[in-house]
């Protein structure tokens, strides 16, 4: 039994270590990457991904606790890819505004560079 809970946590700590690997090739080193939302690969997805096909292989492919959790997957996967895209849509827009804000000088404060995928 605990297998079901461990293959999905699994799944996911994996998918976020090759995340930080690879964020790191191209970054500098921060541990903060680890627990990164934004990226490839997705951890919410590989944790979905695990616990359907764990299911799957242990209850049976026709049963529907295997039906709804493919069900679930999928939305937690749309969702994830969605979100990455708007939110780098909204990353664009953003750094365009701070960018405009910074020649005005009308703030003191420094704003962070937003991630544009």
């Amino acid at each position: 039994m605990s297998y079901i809970l461990l293959s999905p946590i699994l799944a996911g700590l994996i998918a976020q270590t090759i995340k930080f690997f690879i964020k790191s090739n191209r970054q500098k080193v921060e541990f903060k990457n680890l627990l990164a939302y934004s990226g490839m690969p997705s951890g919410h997805s590989a944790m979905v991904t695990a616990l359907a096909s764990i299911i799957g292989l242990k209850e049976g492919w026709s049963s529907p606790l295997f039906a709804v959790s493919v069900i679930l997957a999928v939305i937690v996967i749309r969702d994830a890819l969605g979100i990455r895209r708007y939110l780098g849509k909204h990353g664009k827009i953003l750094n365009i505004l701070i960018k405009d804000l910074g020649d005005d000088k009308v703030l003191d404060e420094s704003y962070p560079h937003l991630l544009e995928k």
